[in-house]
């Protein structure tokens, strides 16, 4: 178990650990990147960026959860099914699509005959990763909302309270871990992300990173400015630890979910409006772009390398990841100990860098050290793994913790070895978990762009390199194709997660 969970972190962990050596042995050349006045800029750029996003997709997903969840809304369960949706189109299609749709020649004014701003640089960055993360609040907080009872909100109401006293002093207090989760995966997502800053030409860390990576033969600059937004990485970790609290959330005993709020006329009619603006917005006009732009293009040819090789990828880095799960799960919950805290902790620092720094480390060390293995298809699959390992290790945690250790007891006892046992009474019981983290690998993976633009074999493709190398060329007739495929193959795995989560 001990071999398997060291090798599953090793291709990311060692590289990582190389970079953060050679940033710092870079002397004065870091200390010079670091002072620079661009370094400044680019801080106070992709800061705004993660403060403007997080708070507008908070301020999105708790809305659409209080509506779907709470409320009578008509038709809220199709309404709630919209608003997560979005979560499948990567943040650099909705760019895309954005790009293409507004401005003086783009597809609205066509339609339309109106005038259309172009949507670009700040602006255009932020729209689109809003787009892109406020379905994480939405569901984490869908969540509380279904977990939460009456009788505090009861209790209140009785004292006199007003409803939107009630939601301000009692519910949004209740919500409170929930939307953190949810603002820090929006917030490390934002962080990290590098195809809509790219593609909307918004000078933040990861789109420089690349660039210097790309277009320099000395790589320090990328190196030393790798590390600065790892640092900005960790501090939003911080912070959000810290802001906790140690409040307790939960209800001491099960209760009745609350009486859903009536809405008045005027409340019903600007709630319905609301969520359909959202779906225009986050799912309508995307897609329809997508489809605007194939009917246009005429014969555009189907990329079906790059699909086969986004299969490929994502499906041997989730089989991967998955069959790591198992073993791991029961060392980090079979035999806890301080070390076994440090592999589940790592595997979850992986996962929350951002993924260009962690692919720049791996392309400096893999190019030096490993000889023919670096660029390999092989190498590019052990590091999704890697990368997303935390994913599959959660799910498969959850799972380990809901097995009696009773039973693997008893098949010791009945002179099976810890081997047989694992596969014949353990591996049972927890594979619906482990297939659910797998699921989640294989939608990211999928997804995935930073990394396998620096790491992928030479002539290998993915859908989503397909994509941005189609759109920073600008032809945009030929990225909707790999795009409407991307959306249509991450749509499956959502599927297959959403209706889980609602059969339980």
């Amino acid at each position: 178990m001990w071999v398997i969970a060291v090798g599953i972190l090793v291709p990311t962990a060692v590289p990582f650990a190389a970079l953060v050596i050679r940033a710092a042995g870079a002397g004065g050349g870091a200390v010079d990147v670091l002072a620079s006045a661009r370094t400044a800029r680019l801080a106070a750029n992709t800061m705004a960026l993660v403060a403007a996003v997080t708070a507008s997709a908070i301020a999105v997903g708790v809305a659409t959860a209080w509506l779907t969840n709470r409320t009578d809304l008509p038709g809220r369960r199709i309404w709630a099914v919209t608003a997560a949706l979005p979560l499948v189109i990567p943040s650099y299609v909705v760019a895309l699509a954005l790009r293409s749709a507004f401005g003086k020649r783009g597809l609205l004014t066509d339609l339309t005959g109106l005038g259309f701003p172009t949507v670009a640089g700040f602006p255009g960055a932020w729209l689109a990763l809003t787009i892109a993360t406020y379905p994480f609040v939405h569901l984490v907080a869908s969540a509380a909302f279904r977990r939460m009872g009456r009788s505090a909100e009861e209790a209140a109401r009785g004292l006199g309270a007003s409803p939107g006293r009630v939601f301000r002093t009692v519910v949004l207090p209740a919500l409170r871990p929930s939307v953190g989760a949810g603002a820090l995966l929006t917030a490390l997502y934002t962080l990290s992300d590098f195809g809509a800053v790219s593609l909307m030409r918004y000078d933040a860390f990861t789109r420089v990173i690349y660039a210097q990576y790309a277009g320099r033969l000395d790589r320090t600059p990328a190196t030393v400015l790798a590390m600065a937004l790892v640092a900005m990485a960790v501090l939003l970790l911080v912070a959000e630890h810290r802001s906790r609290g140690r409040g307790a959330y939960h209800t001491p005993s099960a209760e009745a979910p609350p009486s859903p709020i009536h809405l008045g006329v005027r409340a019903r009619v600007a709630g319905l409006s609301f969520m359909a603006l959202l779906a225009l917005i986050s799912l309508a006009l995307p897609l329809g772009v997508l489809i605007t732009w194939l009917a246009r293009g005429g014969a555009v040819p189907m990329p079906w390398g790059a699909m086969a090789g986004s299969l490929a990828g994502a499906a041997l880095a989730a089989l991967l990841a998955g069959a790591a799960a198992i073993p791991v799960s029961a060392l980090v919950v079979r035999h806890h100990s301080r070390a076994t805290v440090w592999v589940e902790r790592l595997s979850y620092a992986i996962f929350a860098l951002p993924h260009i720094t962690v692919a720049l480390a791996v392309v400096f060390f893999a190019s030096r050290y490993l000889g023919s293995l670096y660029q390999s298809l092989i190498f590019l699959v052990l590091v999704y793994a890697s990368i997303f390992f935390a994913q599959a290790l959660a799910a498969g945690r959850a799972a380990m913790l809901q097995v009696g250790p009773h039973l693997e007891e008893a098949s010791r006892s009945l002179g099976r070895g810890p081997l047989a046992t694992m596969l014949r009474v353990t591996v049972p019981l927890v594979w619906r978990g482990v297939a659910l983290g797998a699921l989640l690998v294989f939608l990211t993976t999928m997804k995935e762009l930073p990394a396998t633009l620096l790491l992928r074999p030479t002539g290998f493709d993915t859908l989503a390199v397909e994509i941005w190398s189609a759109a920073d060329d600008l032809r945009y007739a030929r990225a909707a194709v790999p795009s409407l495929l991307l959306v249509a193959v991450s749509a499956v795995p959502a599927y297959l997660l959403a209706t889980r989560k609602h059969d339980r």
